[in-house]
């Protein structure tokens, strides 16, 4: 019996459809992509198996790193100007409108209080260079608390705006001292804050 030969086509496919969905798909992602932000100290934090996502509202970030140094971070821009205000009038300083808002776009900031107007008037750039800013006090000598105060005027600031009380997350740089950050802890812990986040980096096991 005869074989039965298949007939040999040229075989093509359209890829059209398949480079339309391609461009759509980067576009959208072009478009909904945000740059990160510089930070002004950036740490390298502690890994774990488990990474709890911090909530977007309500939110207060303390950034410890480079040998004891303190930032502070404020999610909500209205929540970041009402703090300022209150600390201003805490401490007898008047801030012009201007510099209030400068002060709601900056995302995070280290620097006794009696430099801050010099910070704000400062480019994003600026700000960033490595040493610019040494870091917020927080000793335990009355008065020279001044992370103590932030917190305060952050958590009253919130309570009136947003009705809620702030959560507070602390980021510490994984080489830095454990007094360091119990420091901070202690600070929390004697204005009744007993519950905080600790940001931590997703440990991937590979084996």
């Amino acid at each position: 019996m005869a074989k039965v030969k298949m007939s040999k086509k040229a075989t093509s496919i359209d890829m059209t459809a398949m480079c339309d969905v391609a461009f759509l798909l980067l576009t959208f992602f072009i478009l909904t992509a945000t740059a990160k932000q510089p930070e002004p100290l950036p740490v390298d934090t502690p890994n774990s198996t488990v990474e709890d996502k911090l909530p977007e509202k309500n939110l207060a970030i303390i950034t410890i790193g480079d040998n004891g140094k303190v930032f502070m971070g404020i999610k909500e821009i209205p929540i970041r100007r009402e703090t300022l205000k209150k600390m201003a009038e805490l401490k007898g300083v008047k801030f012009s409108d201007d510099e209030i808002t400068k002060f709601g776009l900056m995302d995070e900031f280290g620097v006794p209080f009696n430099q801050l107007k010099t910070l704000i008037g400062m480019t994003s750039t600026q700000r960033n260079v490595k040493g610019q800013q040494i870091g917020i006090p927080h000793d335990t000598i009355p008065n020279k608390n001044e992370l103590s105060e932030w917190i305060l005027q952050a958590r009253n600031a919130n309570a009136e705006t947003n009705l809620e009380q702030l959560n507070f997350a602390i980021k510490g740089d994984a080489k830095e001292q454990y007094p360091q950050i119990k420091a901070v802890m202690d600070i929390l812990q004697k204005q009744k804050v007993n519950k905080f986040f600790l940001v931590t980096g997703l440990r991937s096991d590979n084996f």
